[in-house]
């Protein structure tokens, strides 16, 4: 009997993406989760909290391979920590993290820079930790989700005018591909730091917010505003792009075109 993989985040975005094709390739998977949740397609639901590292040593019990998806604005480092502690406590054989094109070069060096950026810190300071714990591990990192520069449109174009920050420029790319890569990574063997992965665009901030409006049919001015500070320096230089690594297949057009269908059925 091989042991089960466990996902952390596996109701997120990604996540329950990397559960569903873990499944799909016949893995037994568990997925620790904050709240408790009965067990769902052949899934076991642990519950626990990474921030606090309650209910962890539970969840990671017999897991020989564990994929960490959660995540949110702060507090990454920690949550690392606590996981690869009992971990490590475990014997996992793979540790394998998704971090973010840029970690390790937007610089934080002002409040101004950690106010704007610090989830680029922090995912650098959660590399780390997975990188120095003692355990065989892989880390991806990938630009932006088509789902999260969807999000931030939508809450835009509730202002009768859009501020978009000039000269930034993005490369989203499409989650469950993302997904698809972790798990061939997690079925493979540990590889250290992996090449970056990013969408097969590379679009200015505005032409985002523009793709989204004419999606949606709607009529917003969008206003271009410079950020200040170093991190937004480096940011407008590319810090955030891999376009050498356009390995995505799924355009922000696509994508878009698809949430419109979905929203009419």
């Amino acid at each position: 009997m091989t042991s089960p993989i466990l996902v952390t985040g596996g109701t997120g975005t990604l996540g329950r993406l990397v559960v569903r094709r873990l499944r799909d390739a016949g893995c037994d998977v568990r997925v620790l989760s904050r709240r408790s949740r009965a067990a769902k397609d052949g899934i076991q639901f642990m519950t626990g909290d990474l921030a606090t590292g309650e209910g962890i040593e539970p969840a990671v019990d017999g897991a020989g391979t564990i994929v960490h998806c959660a995540g949110g604005p702060k507090g990454d480092e920690d949550k690392a920590r606590n996981l690869v502690r009992a971990a490590s406590r475990a014997g996992a054989a793979h540790l394998v993290y998704i971090s973010v094109v840029g970690a390790d070069r937007i610089p934080l060096v002002s409040r101004v820079d950690r106010a704007m950026f610090g989830y680029f810190g922090s995912k650098l300071a959660a590399e780390r930790v997975v990188a120095d714990s003692g355990l065989p591990w892989t880390t991806l990192r990938a630009t932006q989700f088509h789902d999260l520069i969807l999000t931030v449109a939508q809450q835009m174009a509730k202002l009768p005018a859009i501020p978009a920050p000039a000269g930034f420029r993005v490369q989203p790319i499409d989650a469950d591909e993302v997904a698809a890569r972790l798990v061939e990574l997690t079925l493979g063997e540990p590889a250290d730091l992996v090449p970056d992965m990013g969408g097969p665009r590379v679009y200015g901030a505005a032409d985002l917010l523009r793709g989204y409006l004419r999606a949606s049919q709607r009529r917003r001015l969008i206003v271009q505003v410079p950020l200040p500070g170093k991190a937004a320096r480096v940011f407008r230089g590319g810090a955030n792009l891999a376009p050498e690594q356009a390995v995505g297949h799924r355009s922000w057009e696509e994508f878009l075109a698809d949430q419109v269908r979905d929203q009419m059925n």
